[in-house]
């Protein structure tokens, strides 16, 4: 077992020297893109070169860790640990240059996230929580160690502004769309920027009320949740249960249960 605080170190330094790989990037030409899923679900040459190198970084740190990245990177562990890894959260965004990507980092110990790290590069902020002990906000540019995050009191649902993002596949997205079409006249406004670790981070830190996505996978909330939950908010699925395939959502916990009501009036269970 290892100290949180040596495992948030570890993040930290690993997320911040990918967040300058992809920054390096947007000032080449990308050669190679594919798809995976979808014609939506894009990955470039810079996703597999920033999970290269957080994969190559943590094992030479951290032999015995398991790992496993949004990009395919895999590794057997014997310590309990396992780094969950999205190497570019925001790959469409990152493509046409719109600043909002990040590198999602979190340590899950005994199956339970206990450390989490979400970097954005393009605005040189870190985002860190460890489990119990609350969650920070630095800047590169401030030269601080960060500022703790704690959520407002929220308001109402008719004036609370709202994240969401949409899955790759076409099926999902036209159900999302649906759904969006009797959260929207609800709530004061939406927002999608097309990164969920942001999205959650941002919750944390004041700068939406509240989140809701369908479809997502492990590496995508894995770190931001846990930032989100240690700023207090409510973070989980439509069934109570802990943020998953079917939905993830955040919010203060007044707020999250009006979210949620509205919801699963509007159909949303079960949208993965």
């Amino acid at each position: 077992m290892s100290d949180p605080d040596e495992l948030l170190q570890i993040a930290a330094s690993v997320a911040r020297s990918a967040g300058e790989l992809l920054l390096d990037g947007l000032h080449r030409a990308r050669t190679s893109v594919t798809t995976k899923s979808s014609r939506t679900d894009m990955v470039t040459e810079m996703d597999l070169a920033s999970e290269s190198l957080i994969a190559t970084s943590l094992h030479r740190q951290r032999p015995g860790d398991a790992i496993v990245g949004e990009e395919g990177a895999r590794q057997e562990g014997t310590t309990g640990i396992r780094w969950i890894v999205d190497p570019l959260d925001g790959t469409t965004n990152y493509l046409y240059g719109w600043p909002a990507f990040a590198v999602s980092i979190a340590a899950e110990v005994d199956g339970l996230v206990a450390v989490g790290v979400v970097h954005d590069p393009s605005h040189r902020e870190t985002f860190a929580a460890v489990r119990g002990s609350g969650a920070w906000l630095s800047n590169a540019d401030a030269g601080d160690a960060g500022s703790a995050l704690r959520l407002d009191p929220p308001p109402k649902l008719g004036d609370a502004l709202i994240g969401t993002g949409f899955n790759y596949d076409p099926g999902l997205r036209a159900r999302q769309a649906e759904v969006l079409t009797h959260v929207l006249p609800a709530v004061r406004d939406v927002r999608r920027a097309g990164a969920a670790s942001l999205d959650l981070c941002w919750v944390a830190a004041g700068r939406l009320d509240g989140f809701f996505e369908a479809g997502l996978h492990v590496w995508d909330w894995a770190a931001g949740a846990l930032v989100a939950g240690e700023s207090g908010a409510s973070v989980g699925d439509l069934a109570g249960g802990p943020p998953s395939r079917s939905m993830t959502l955040a919010a203060a916990p007044e707020l999250a249960a009006r979210l949620r009501a509205l919801l699963l009036d509007a159909g949303a269970a079960g949208g993965s």
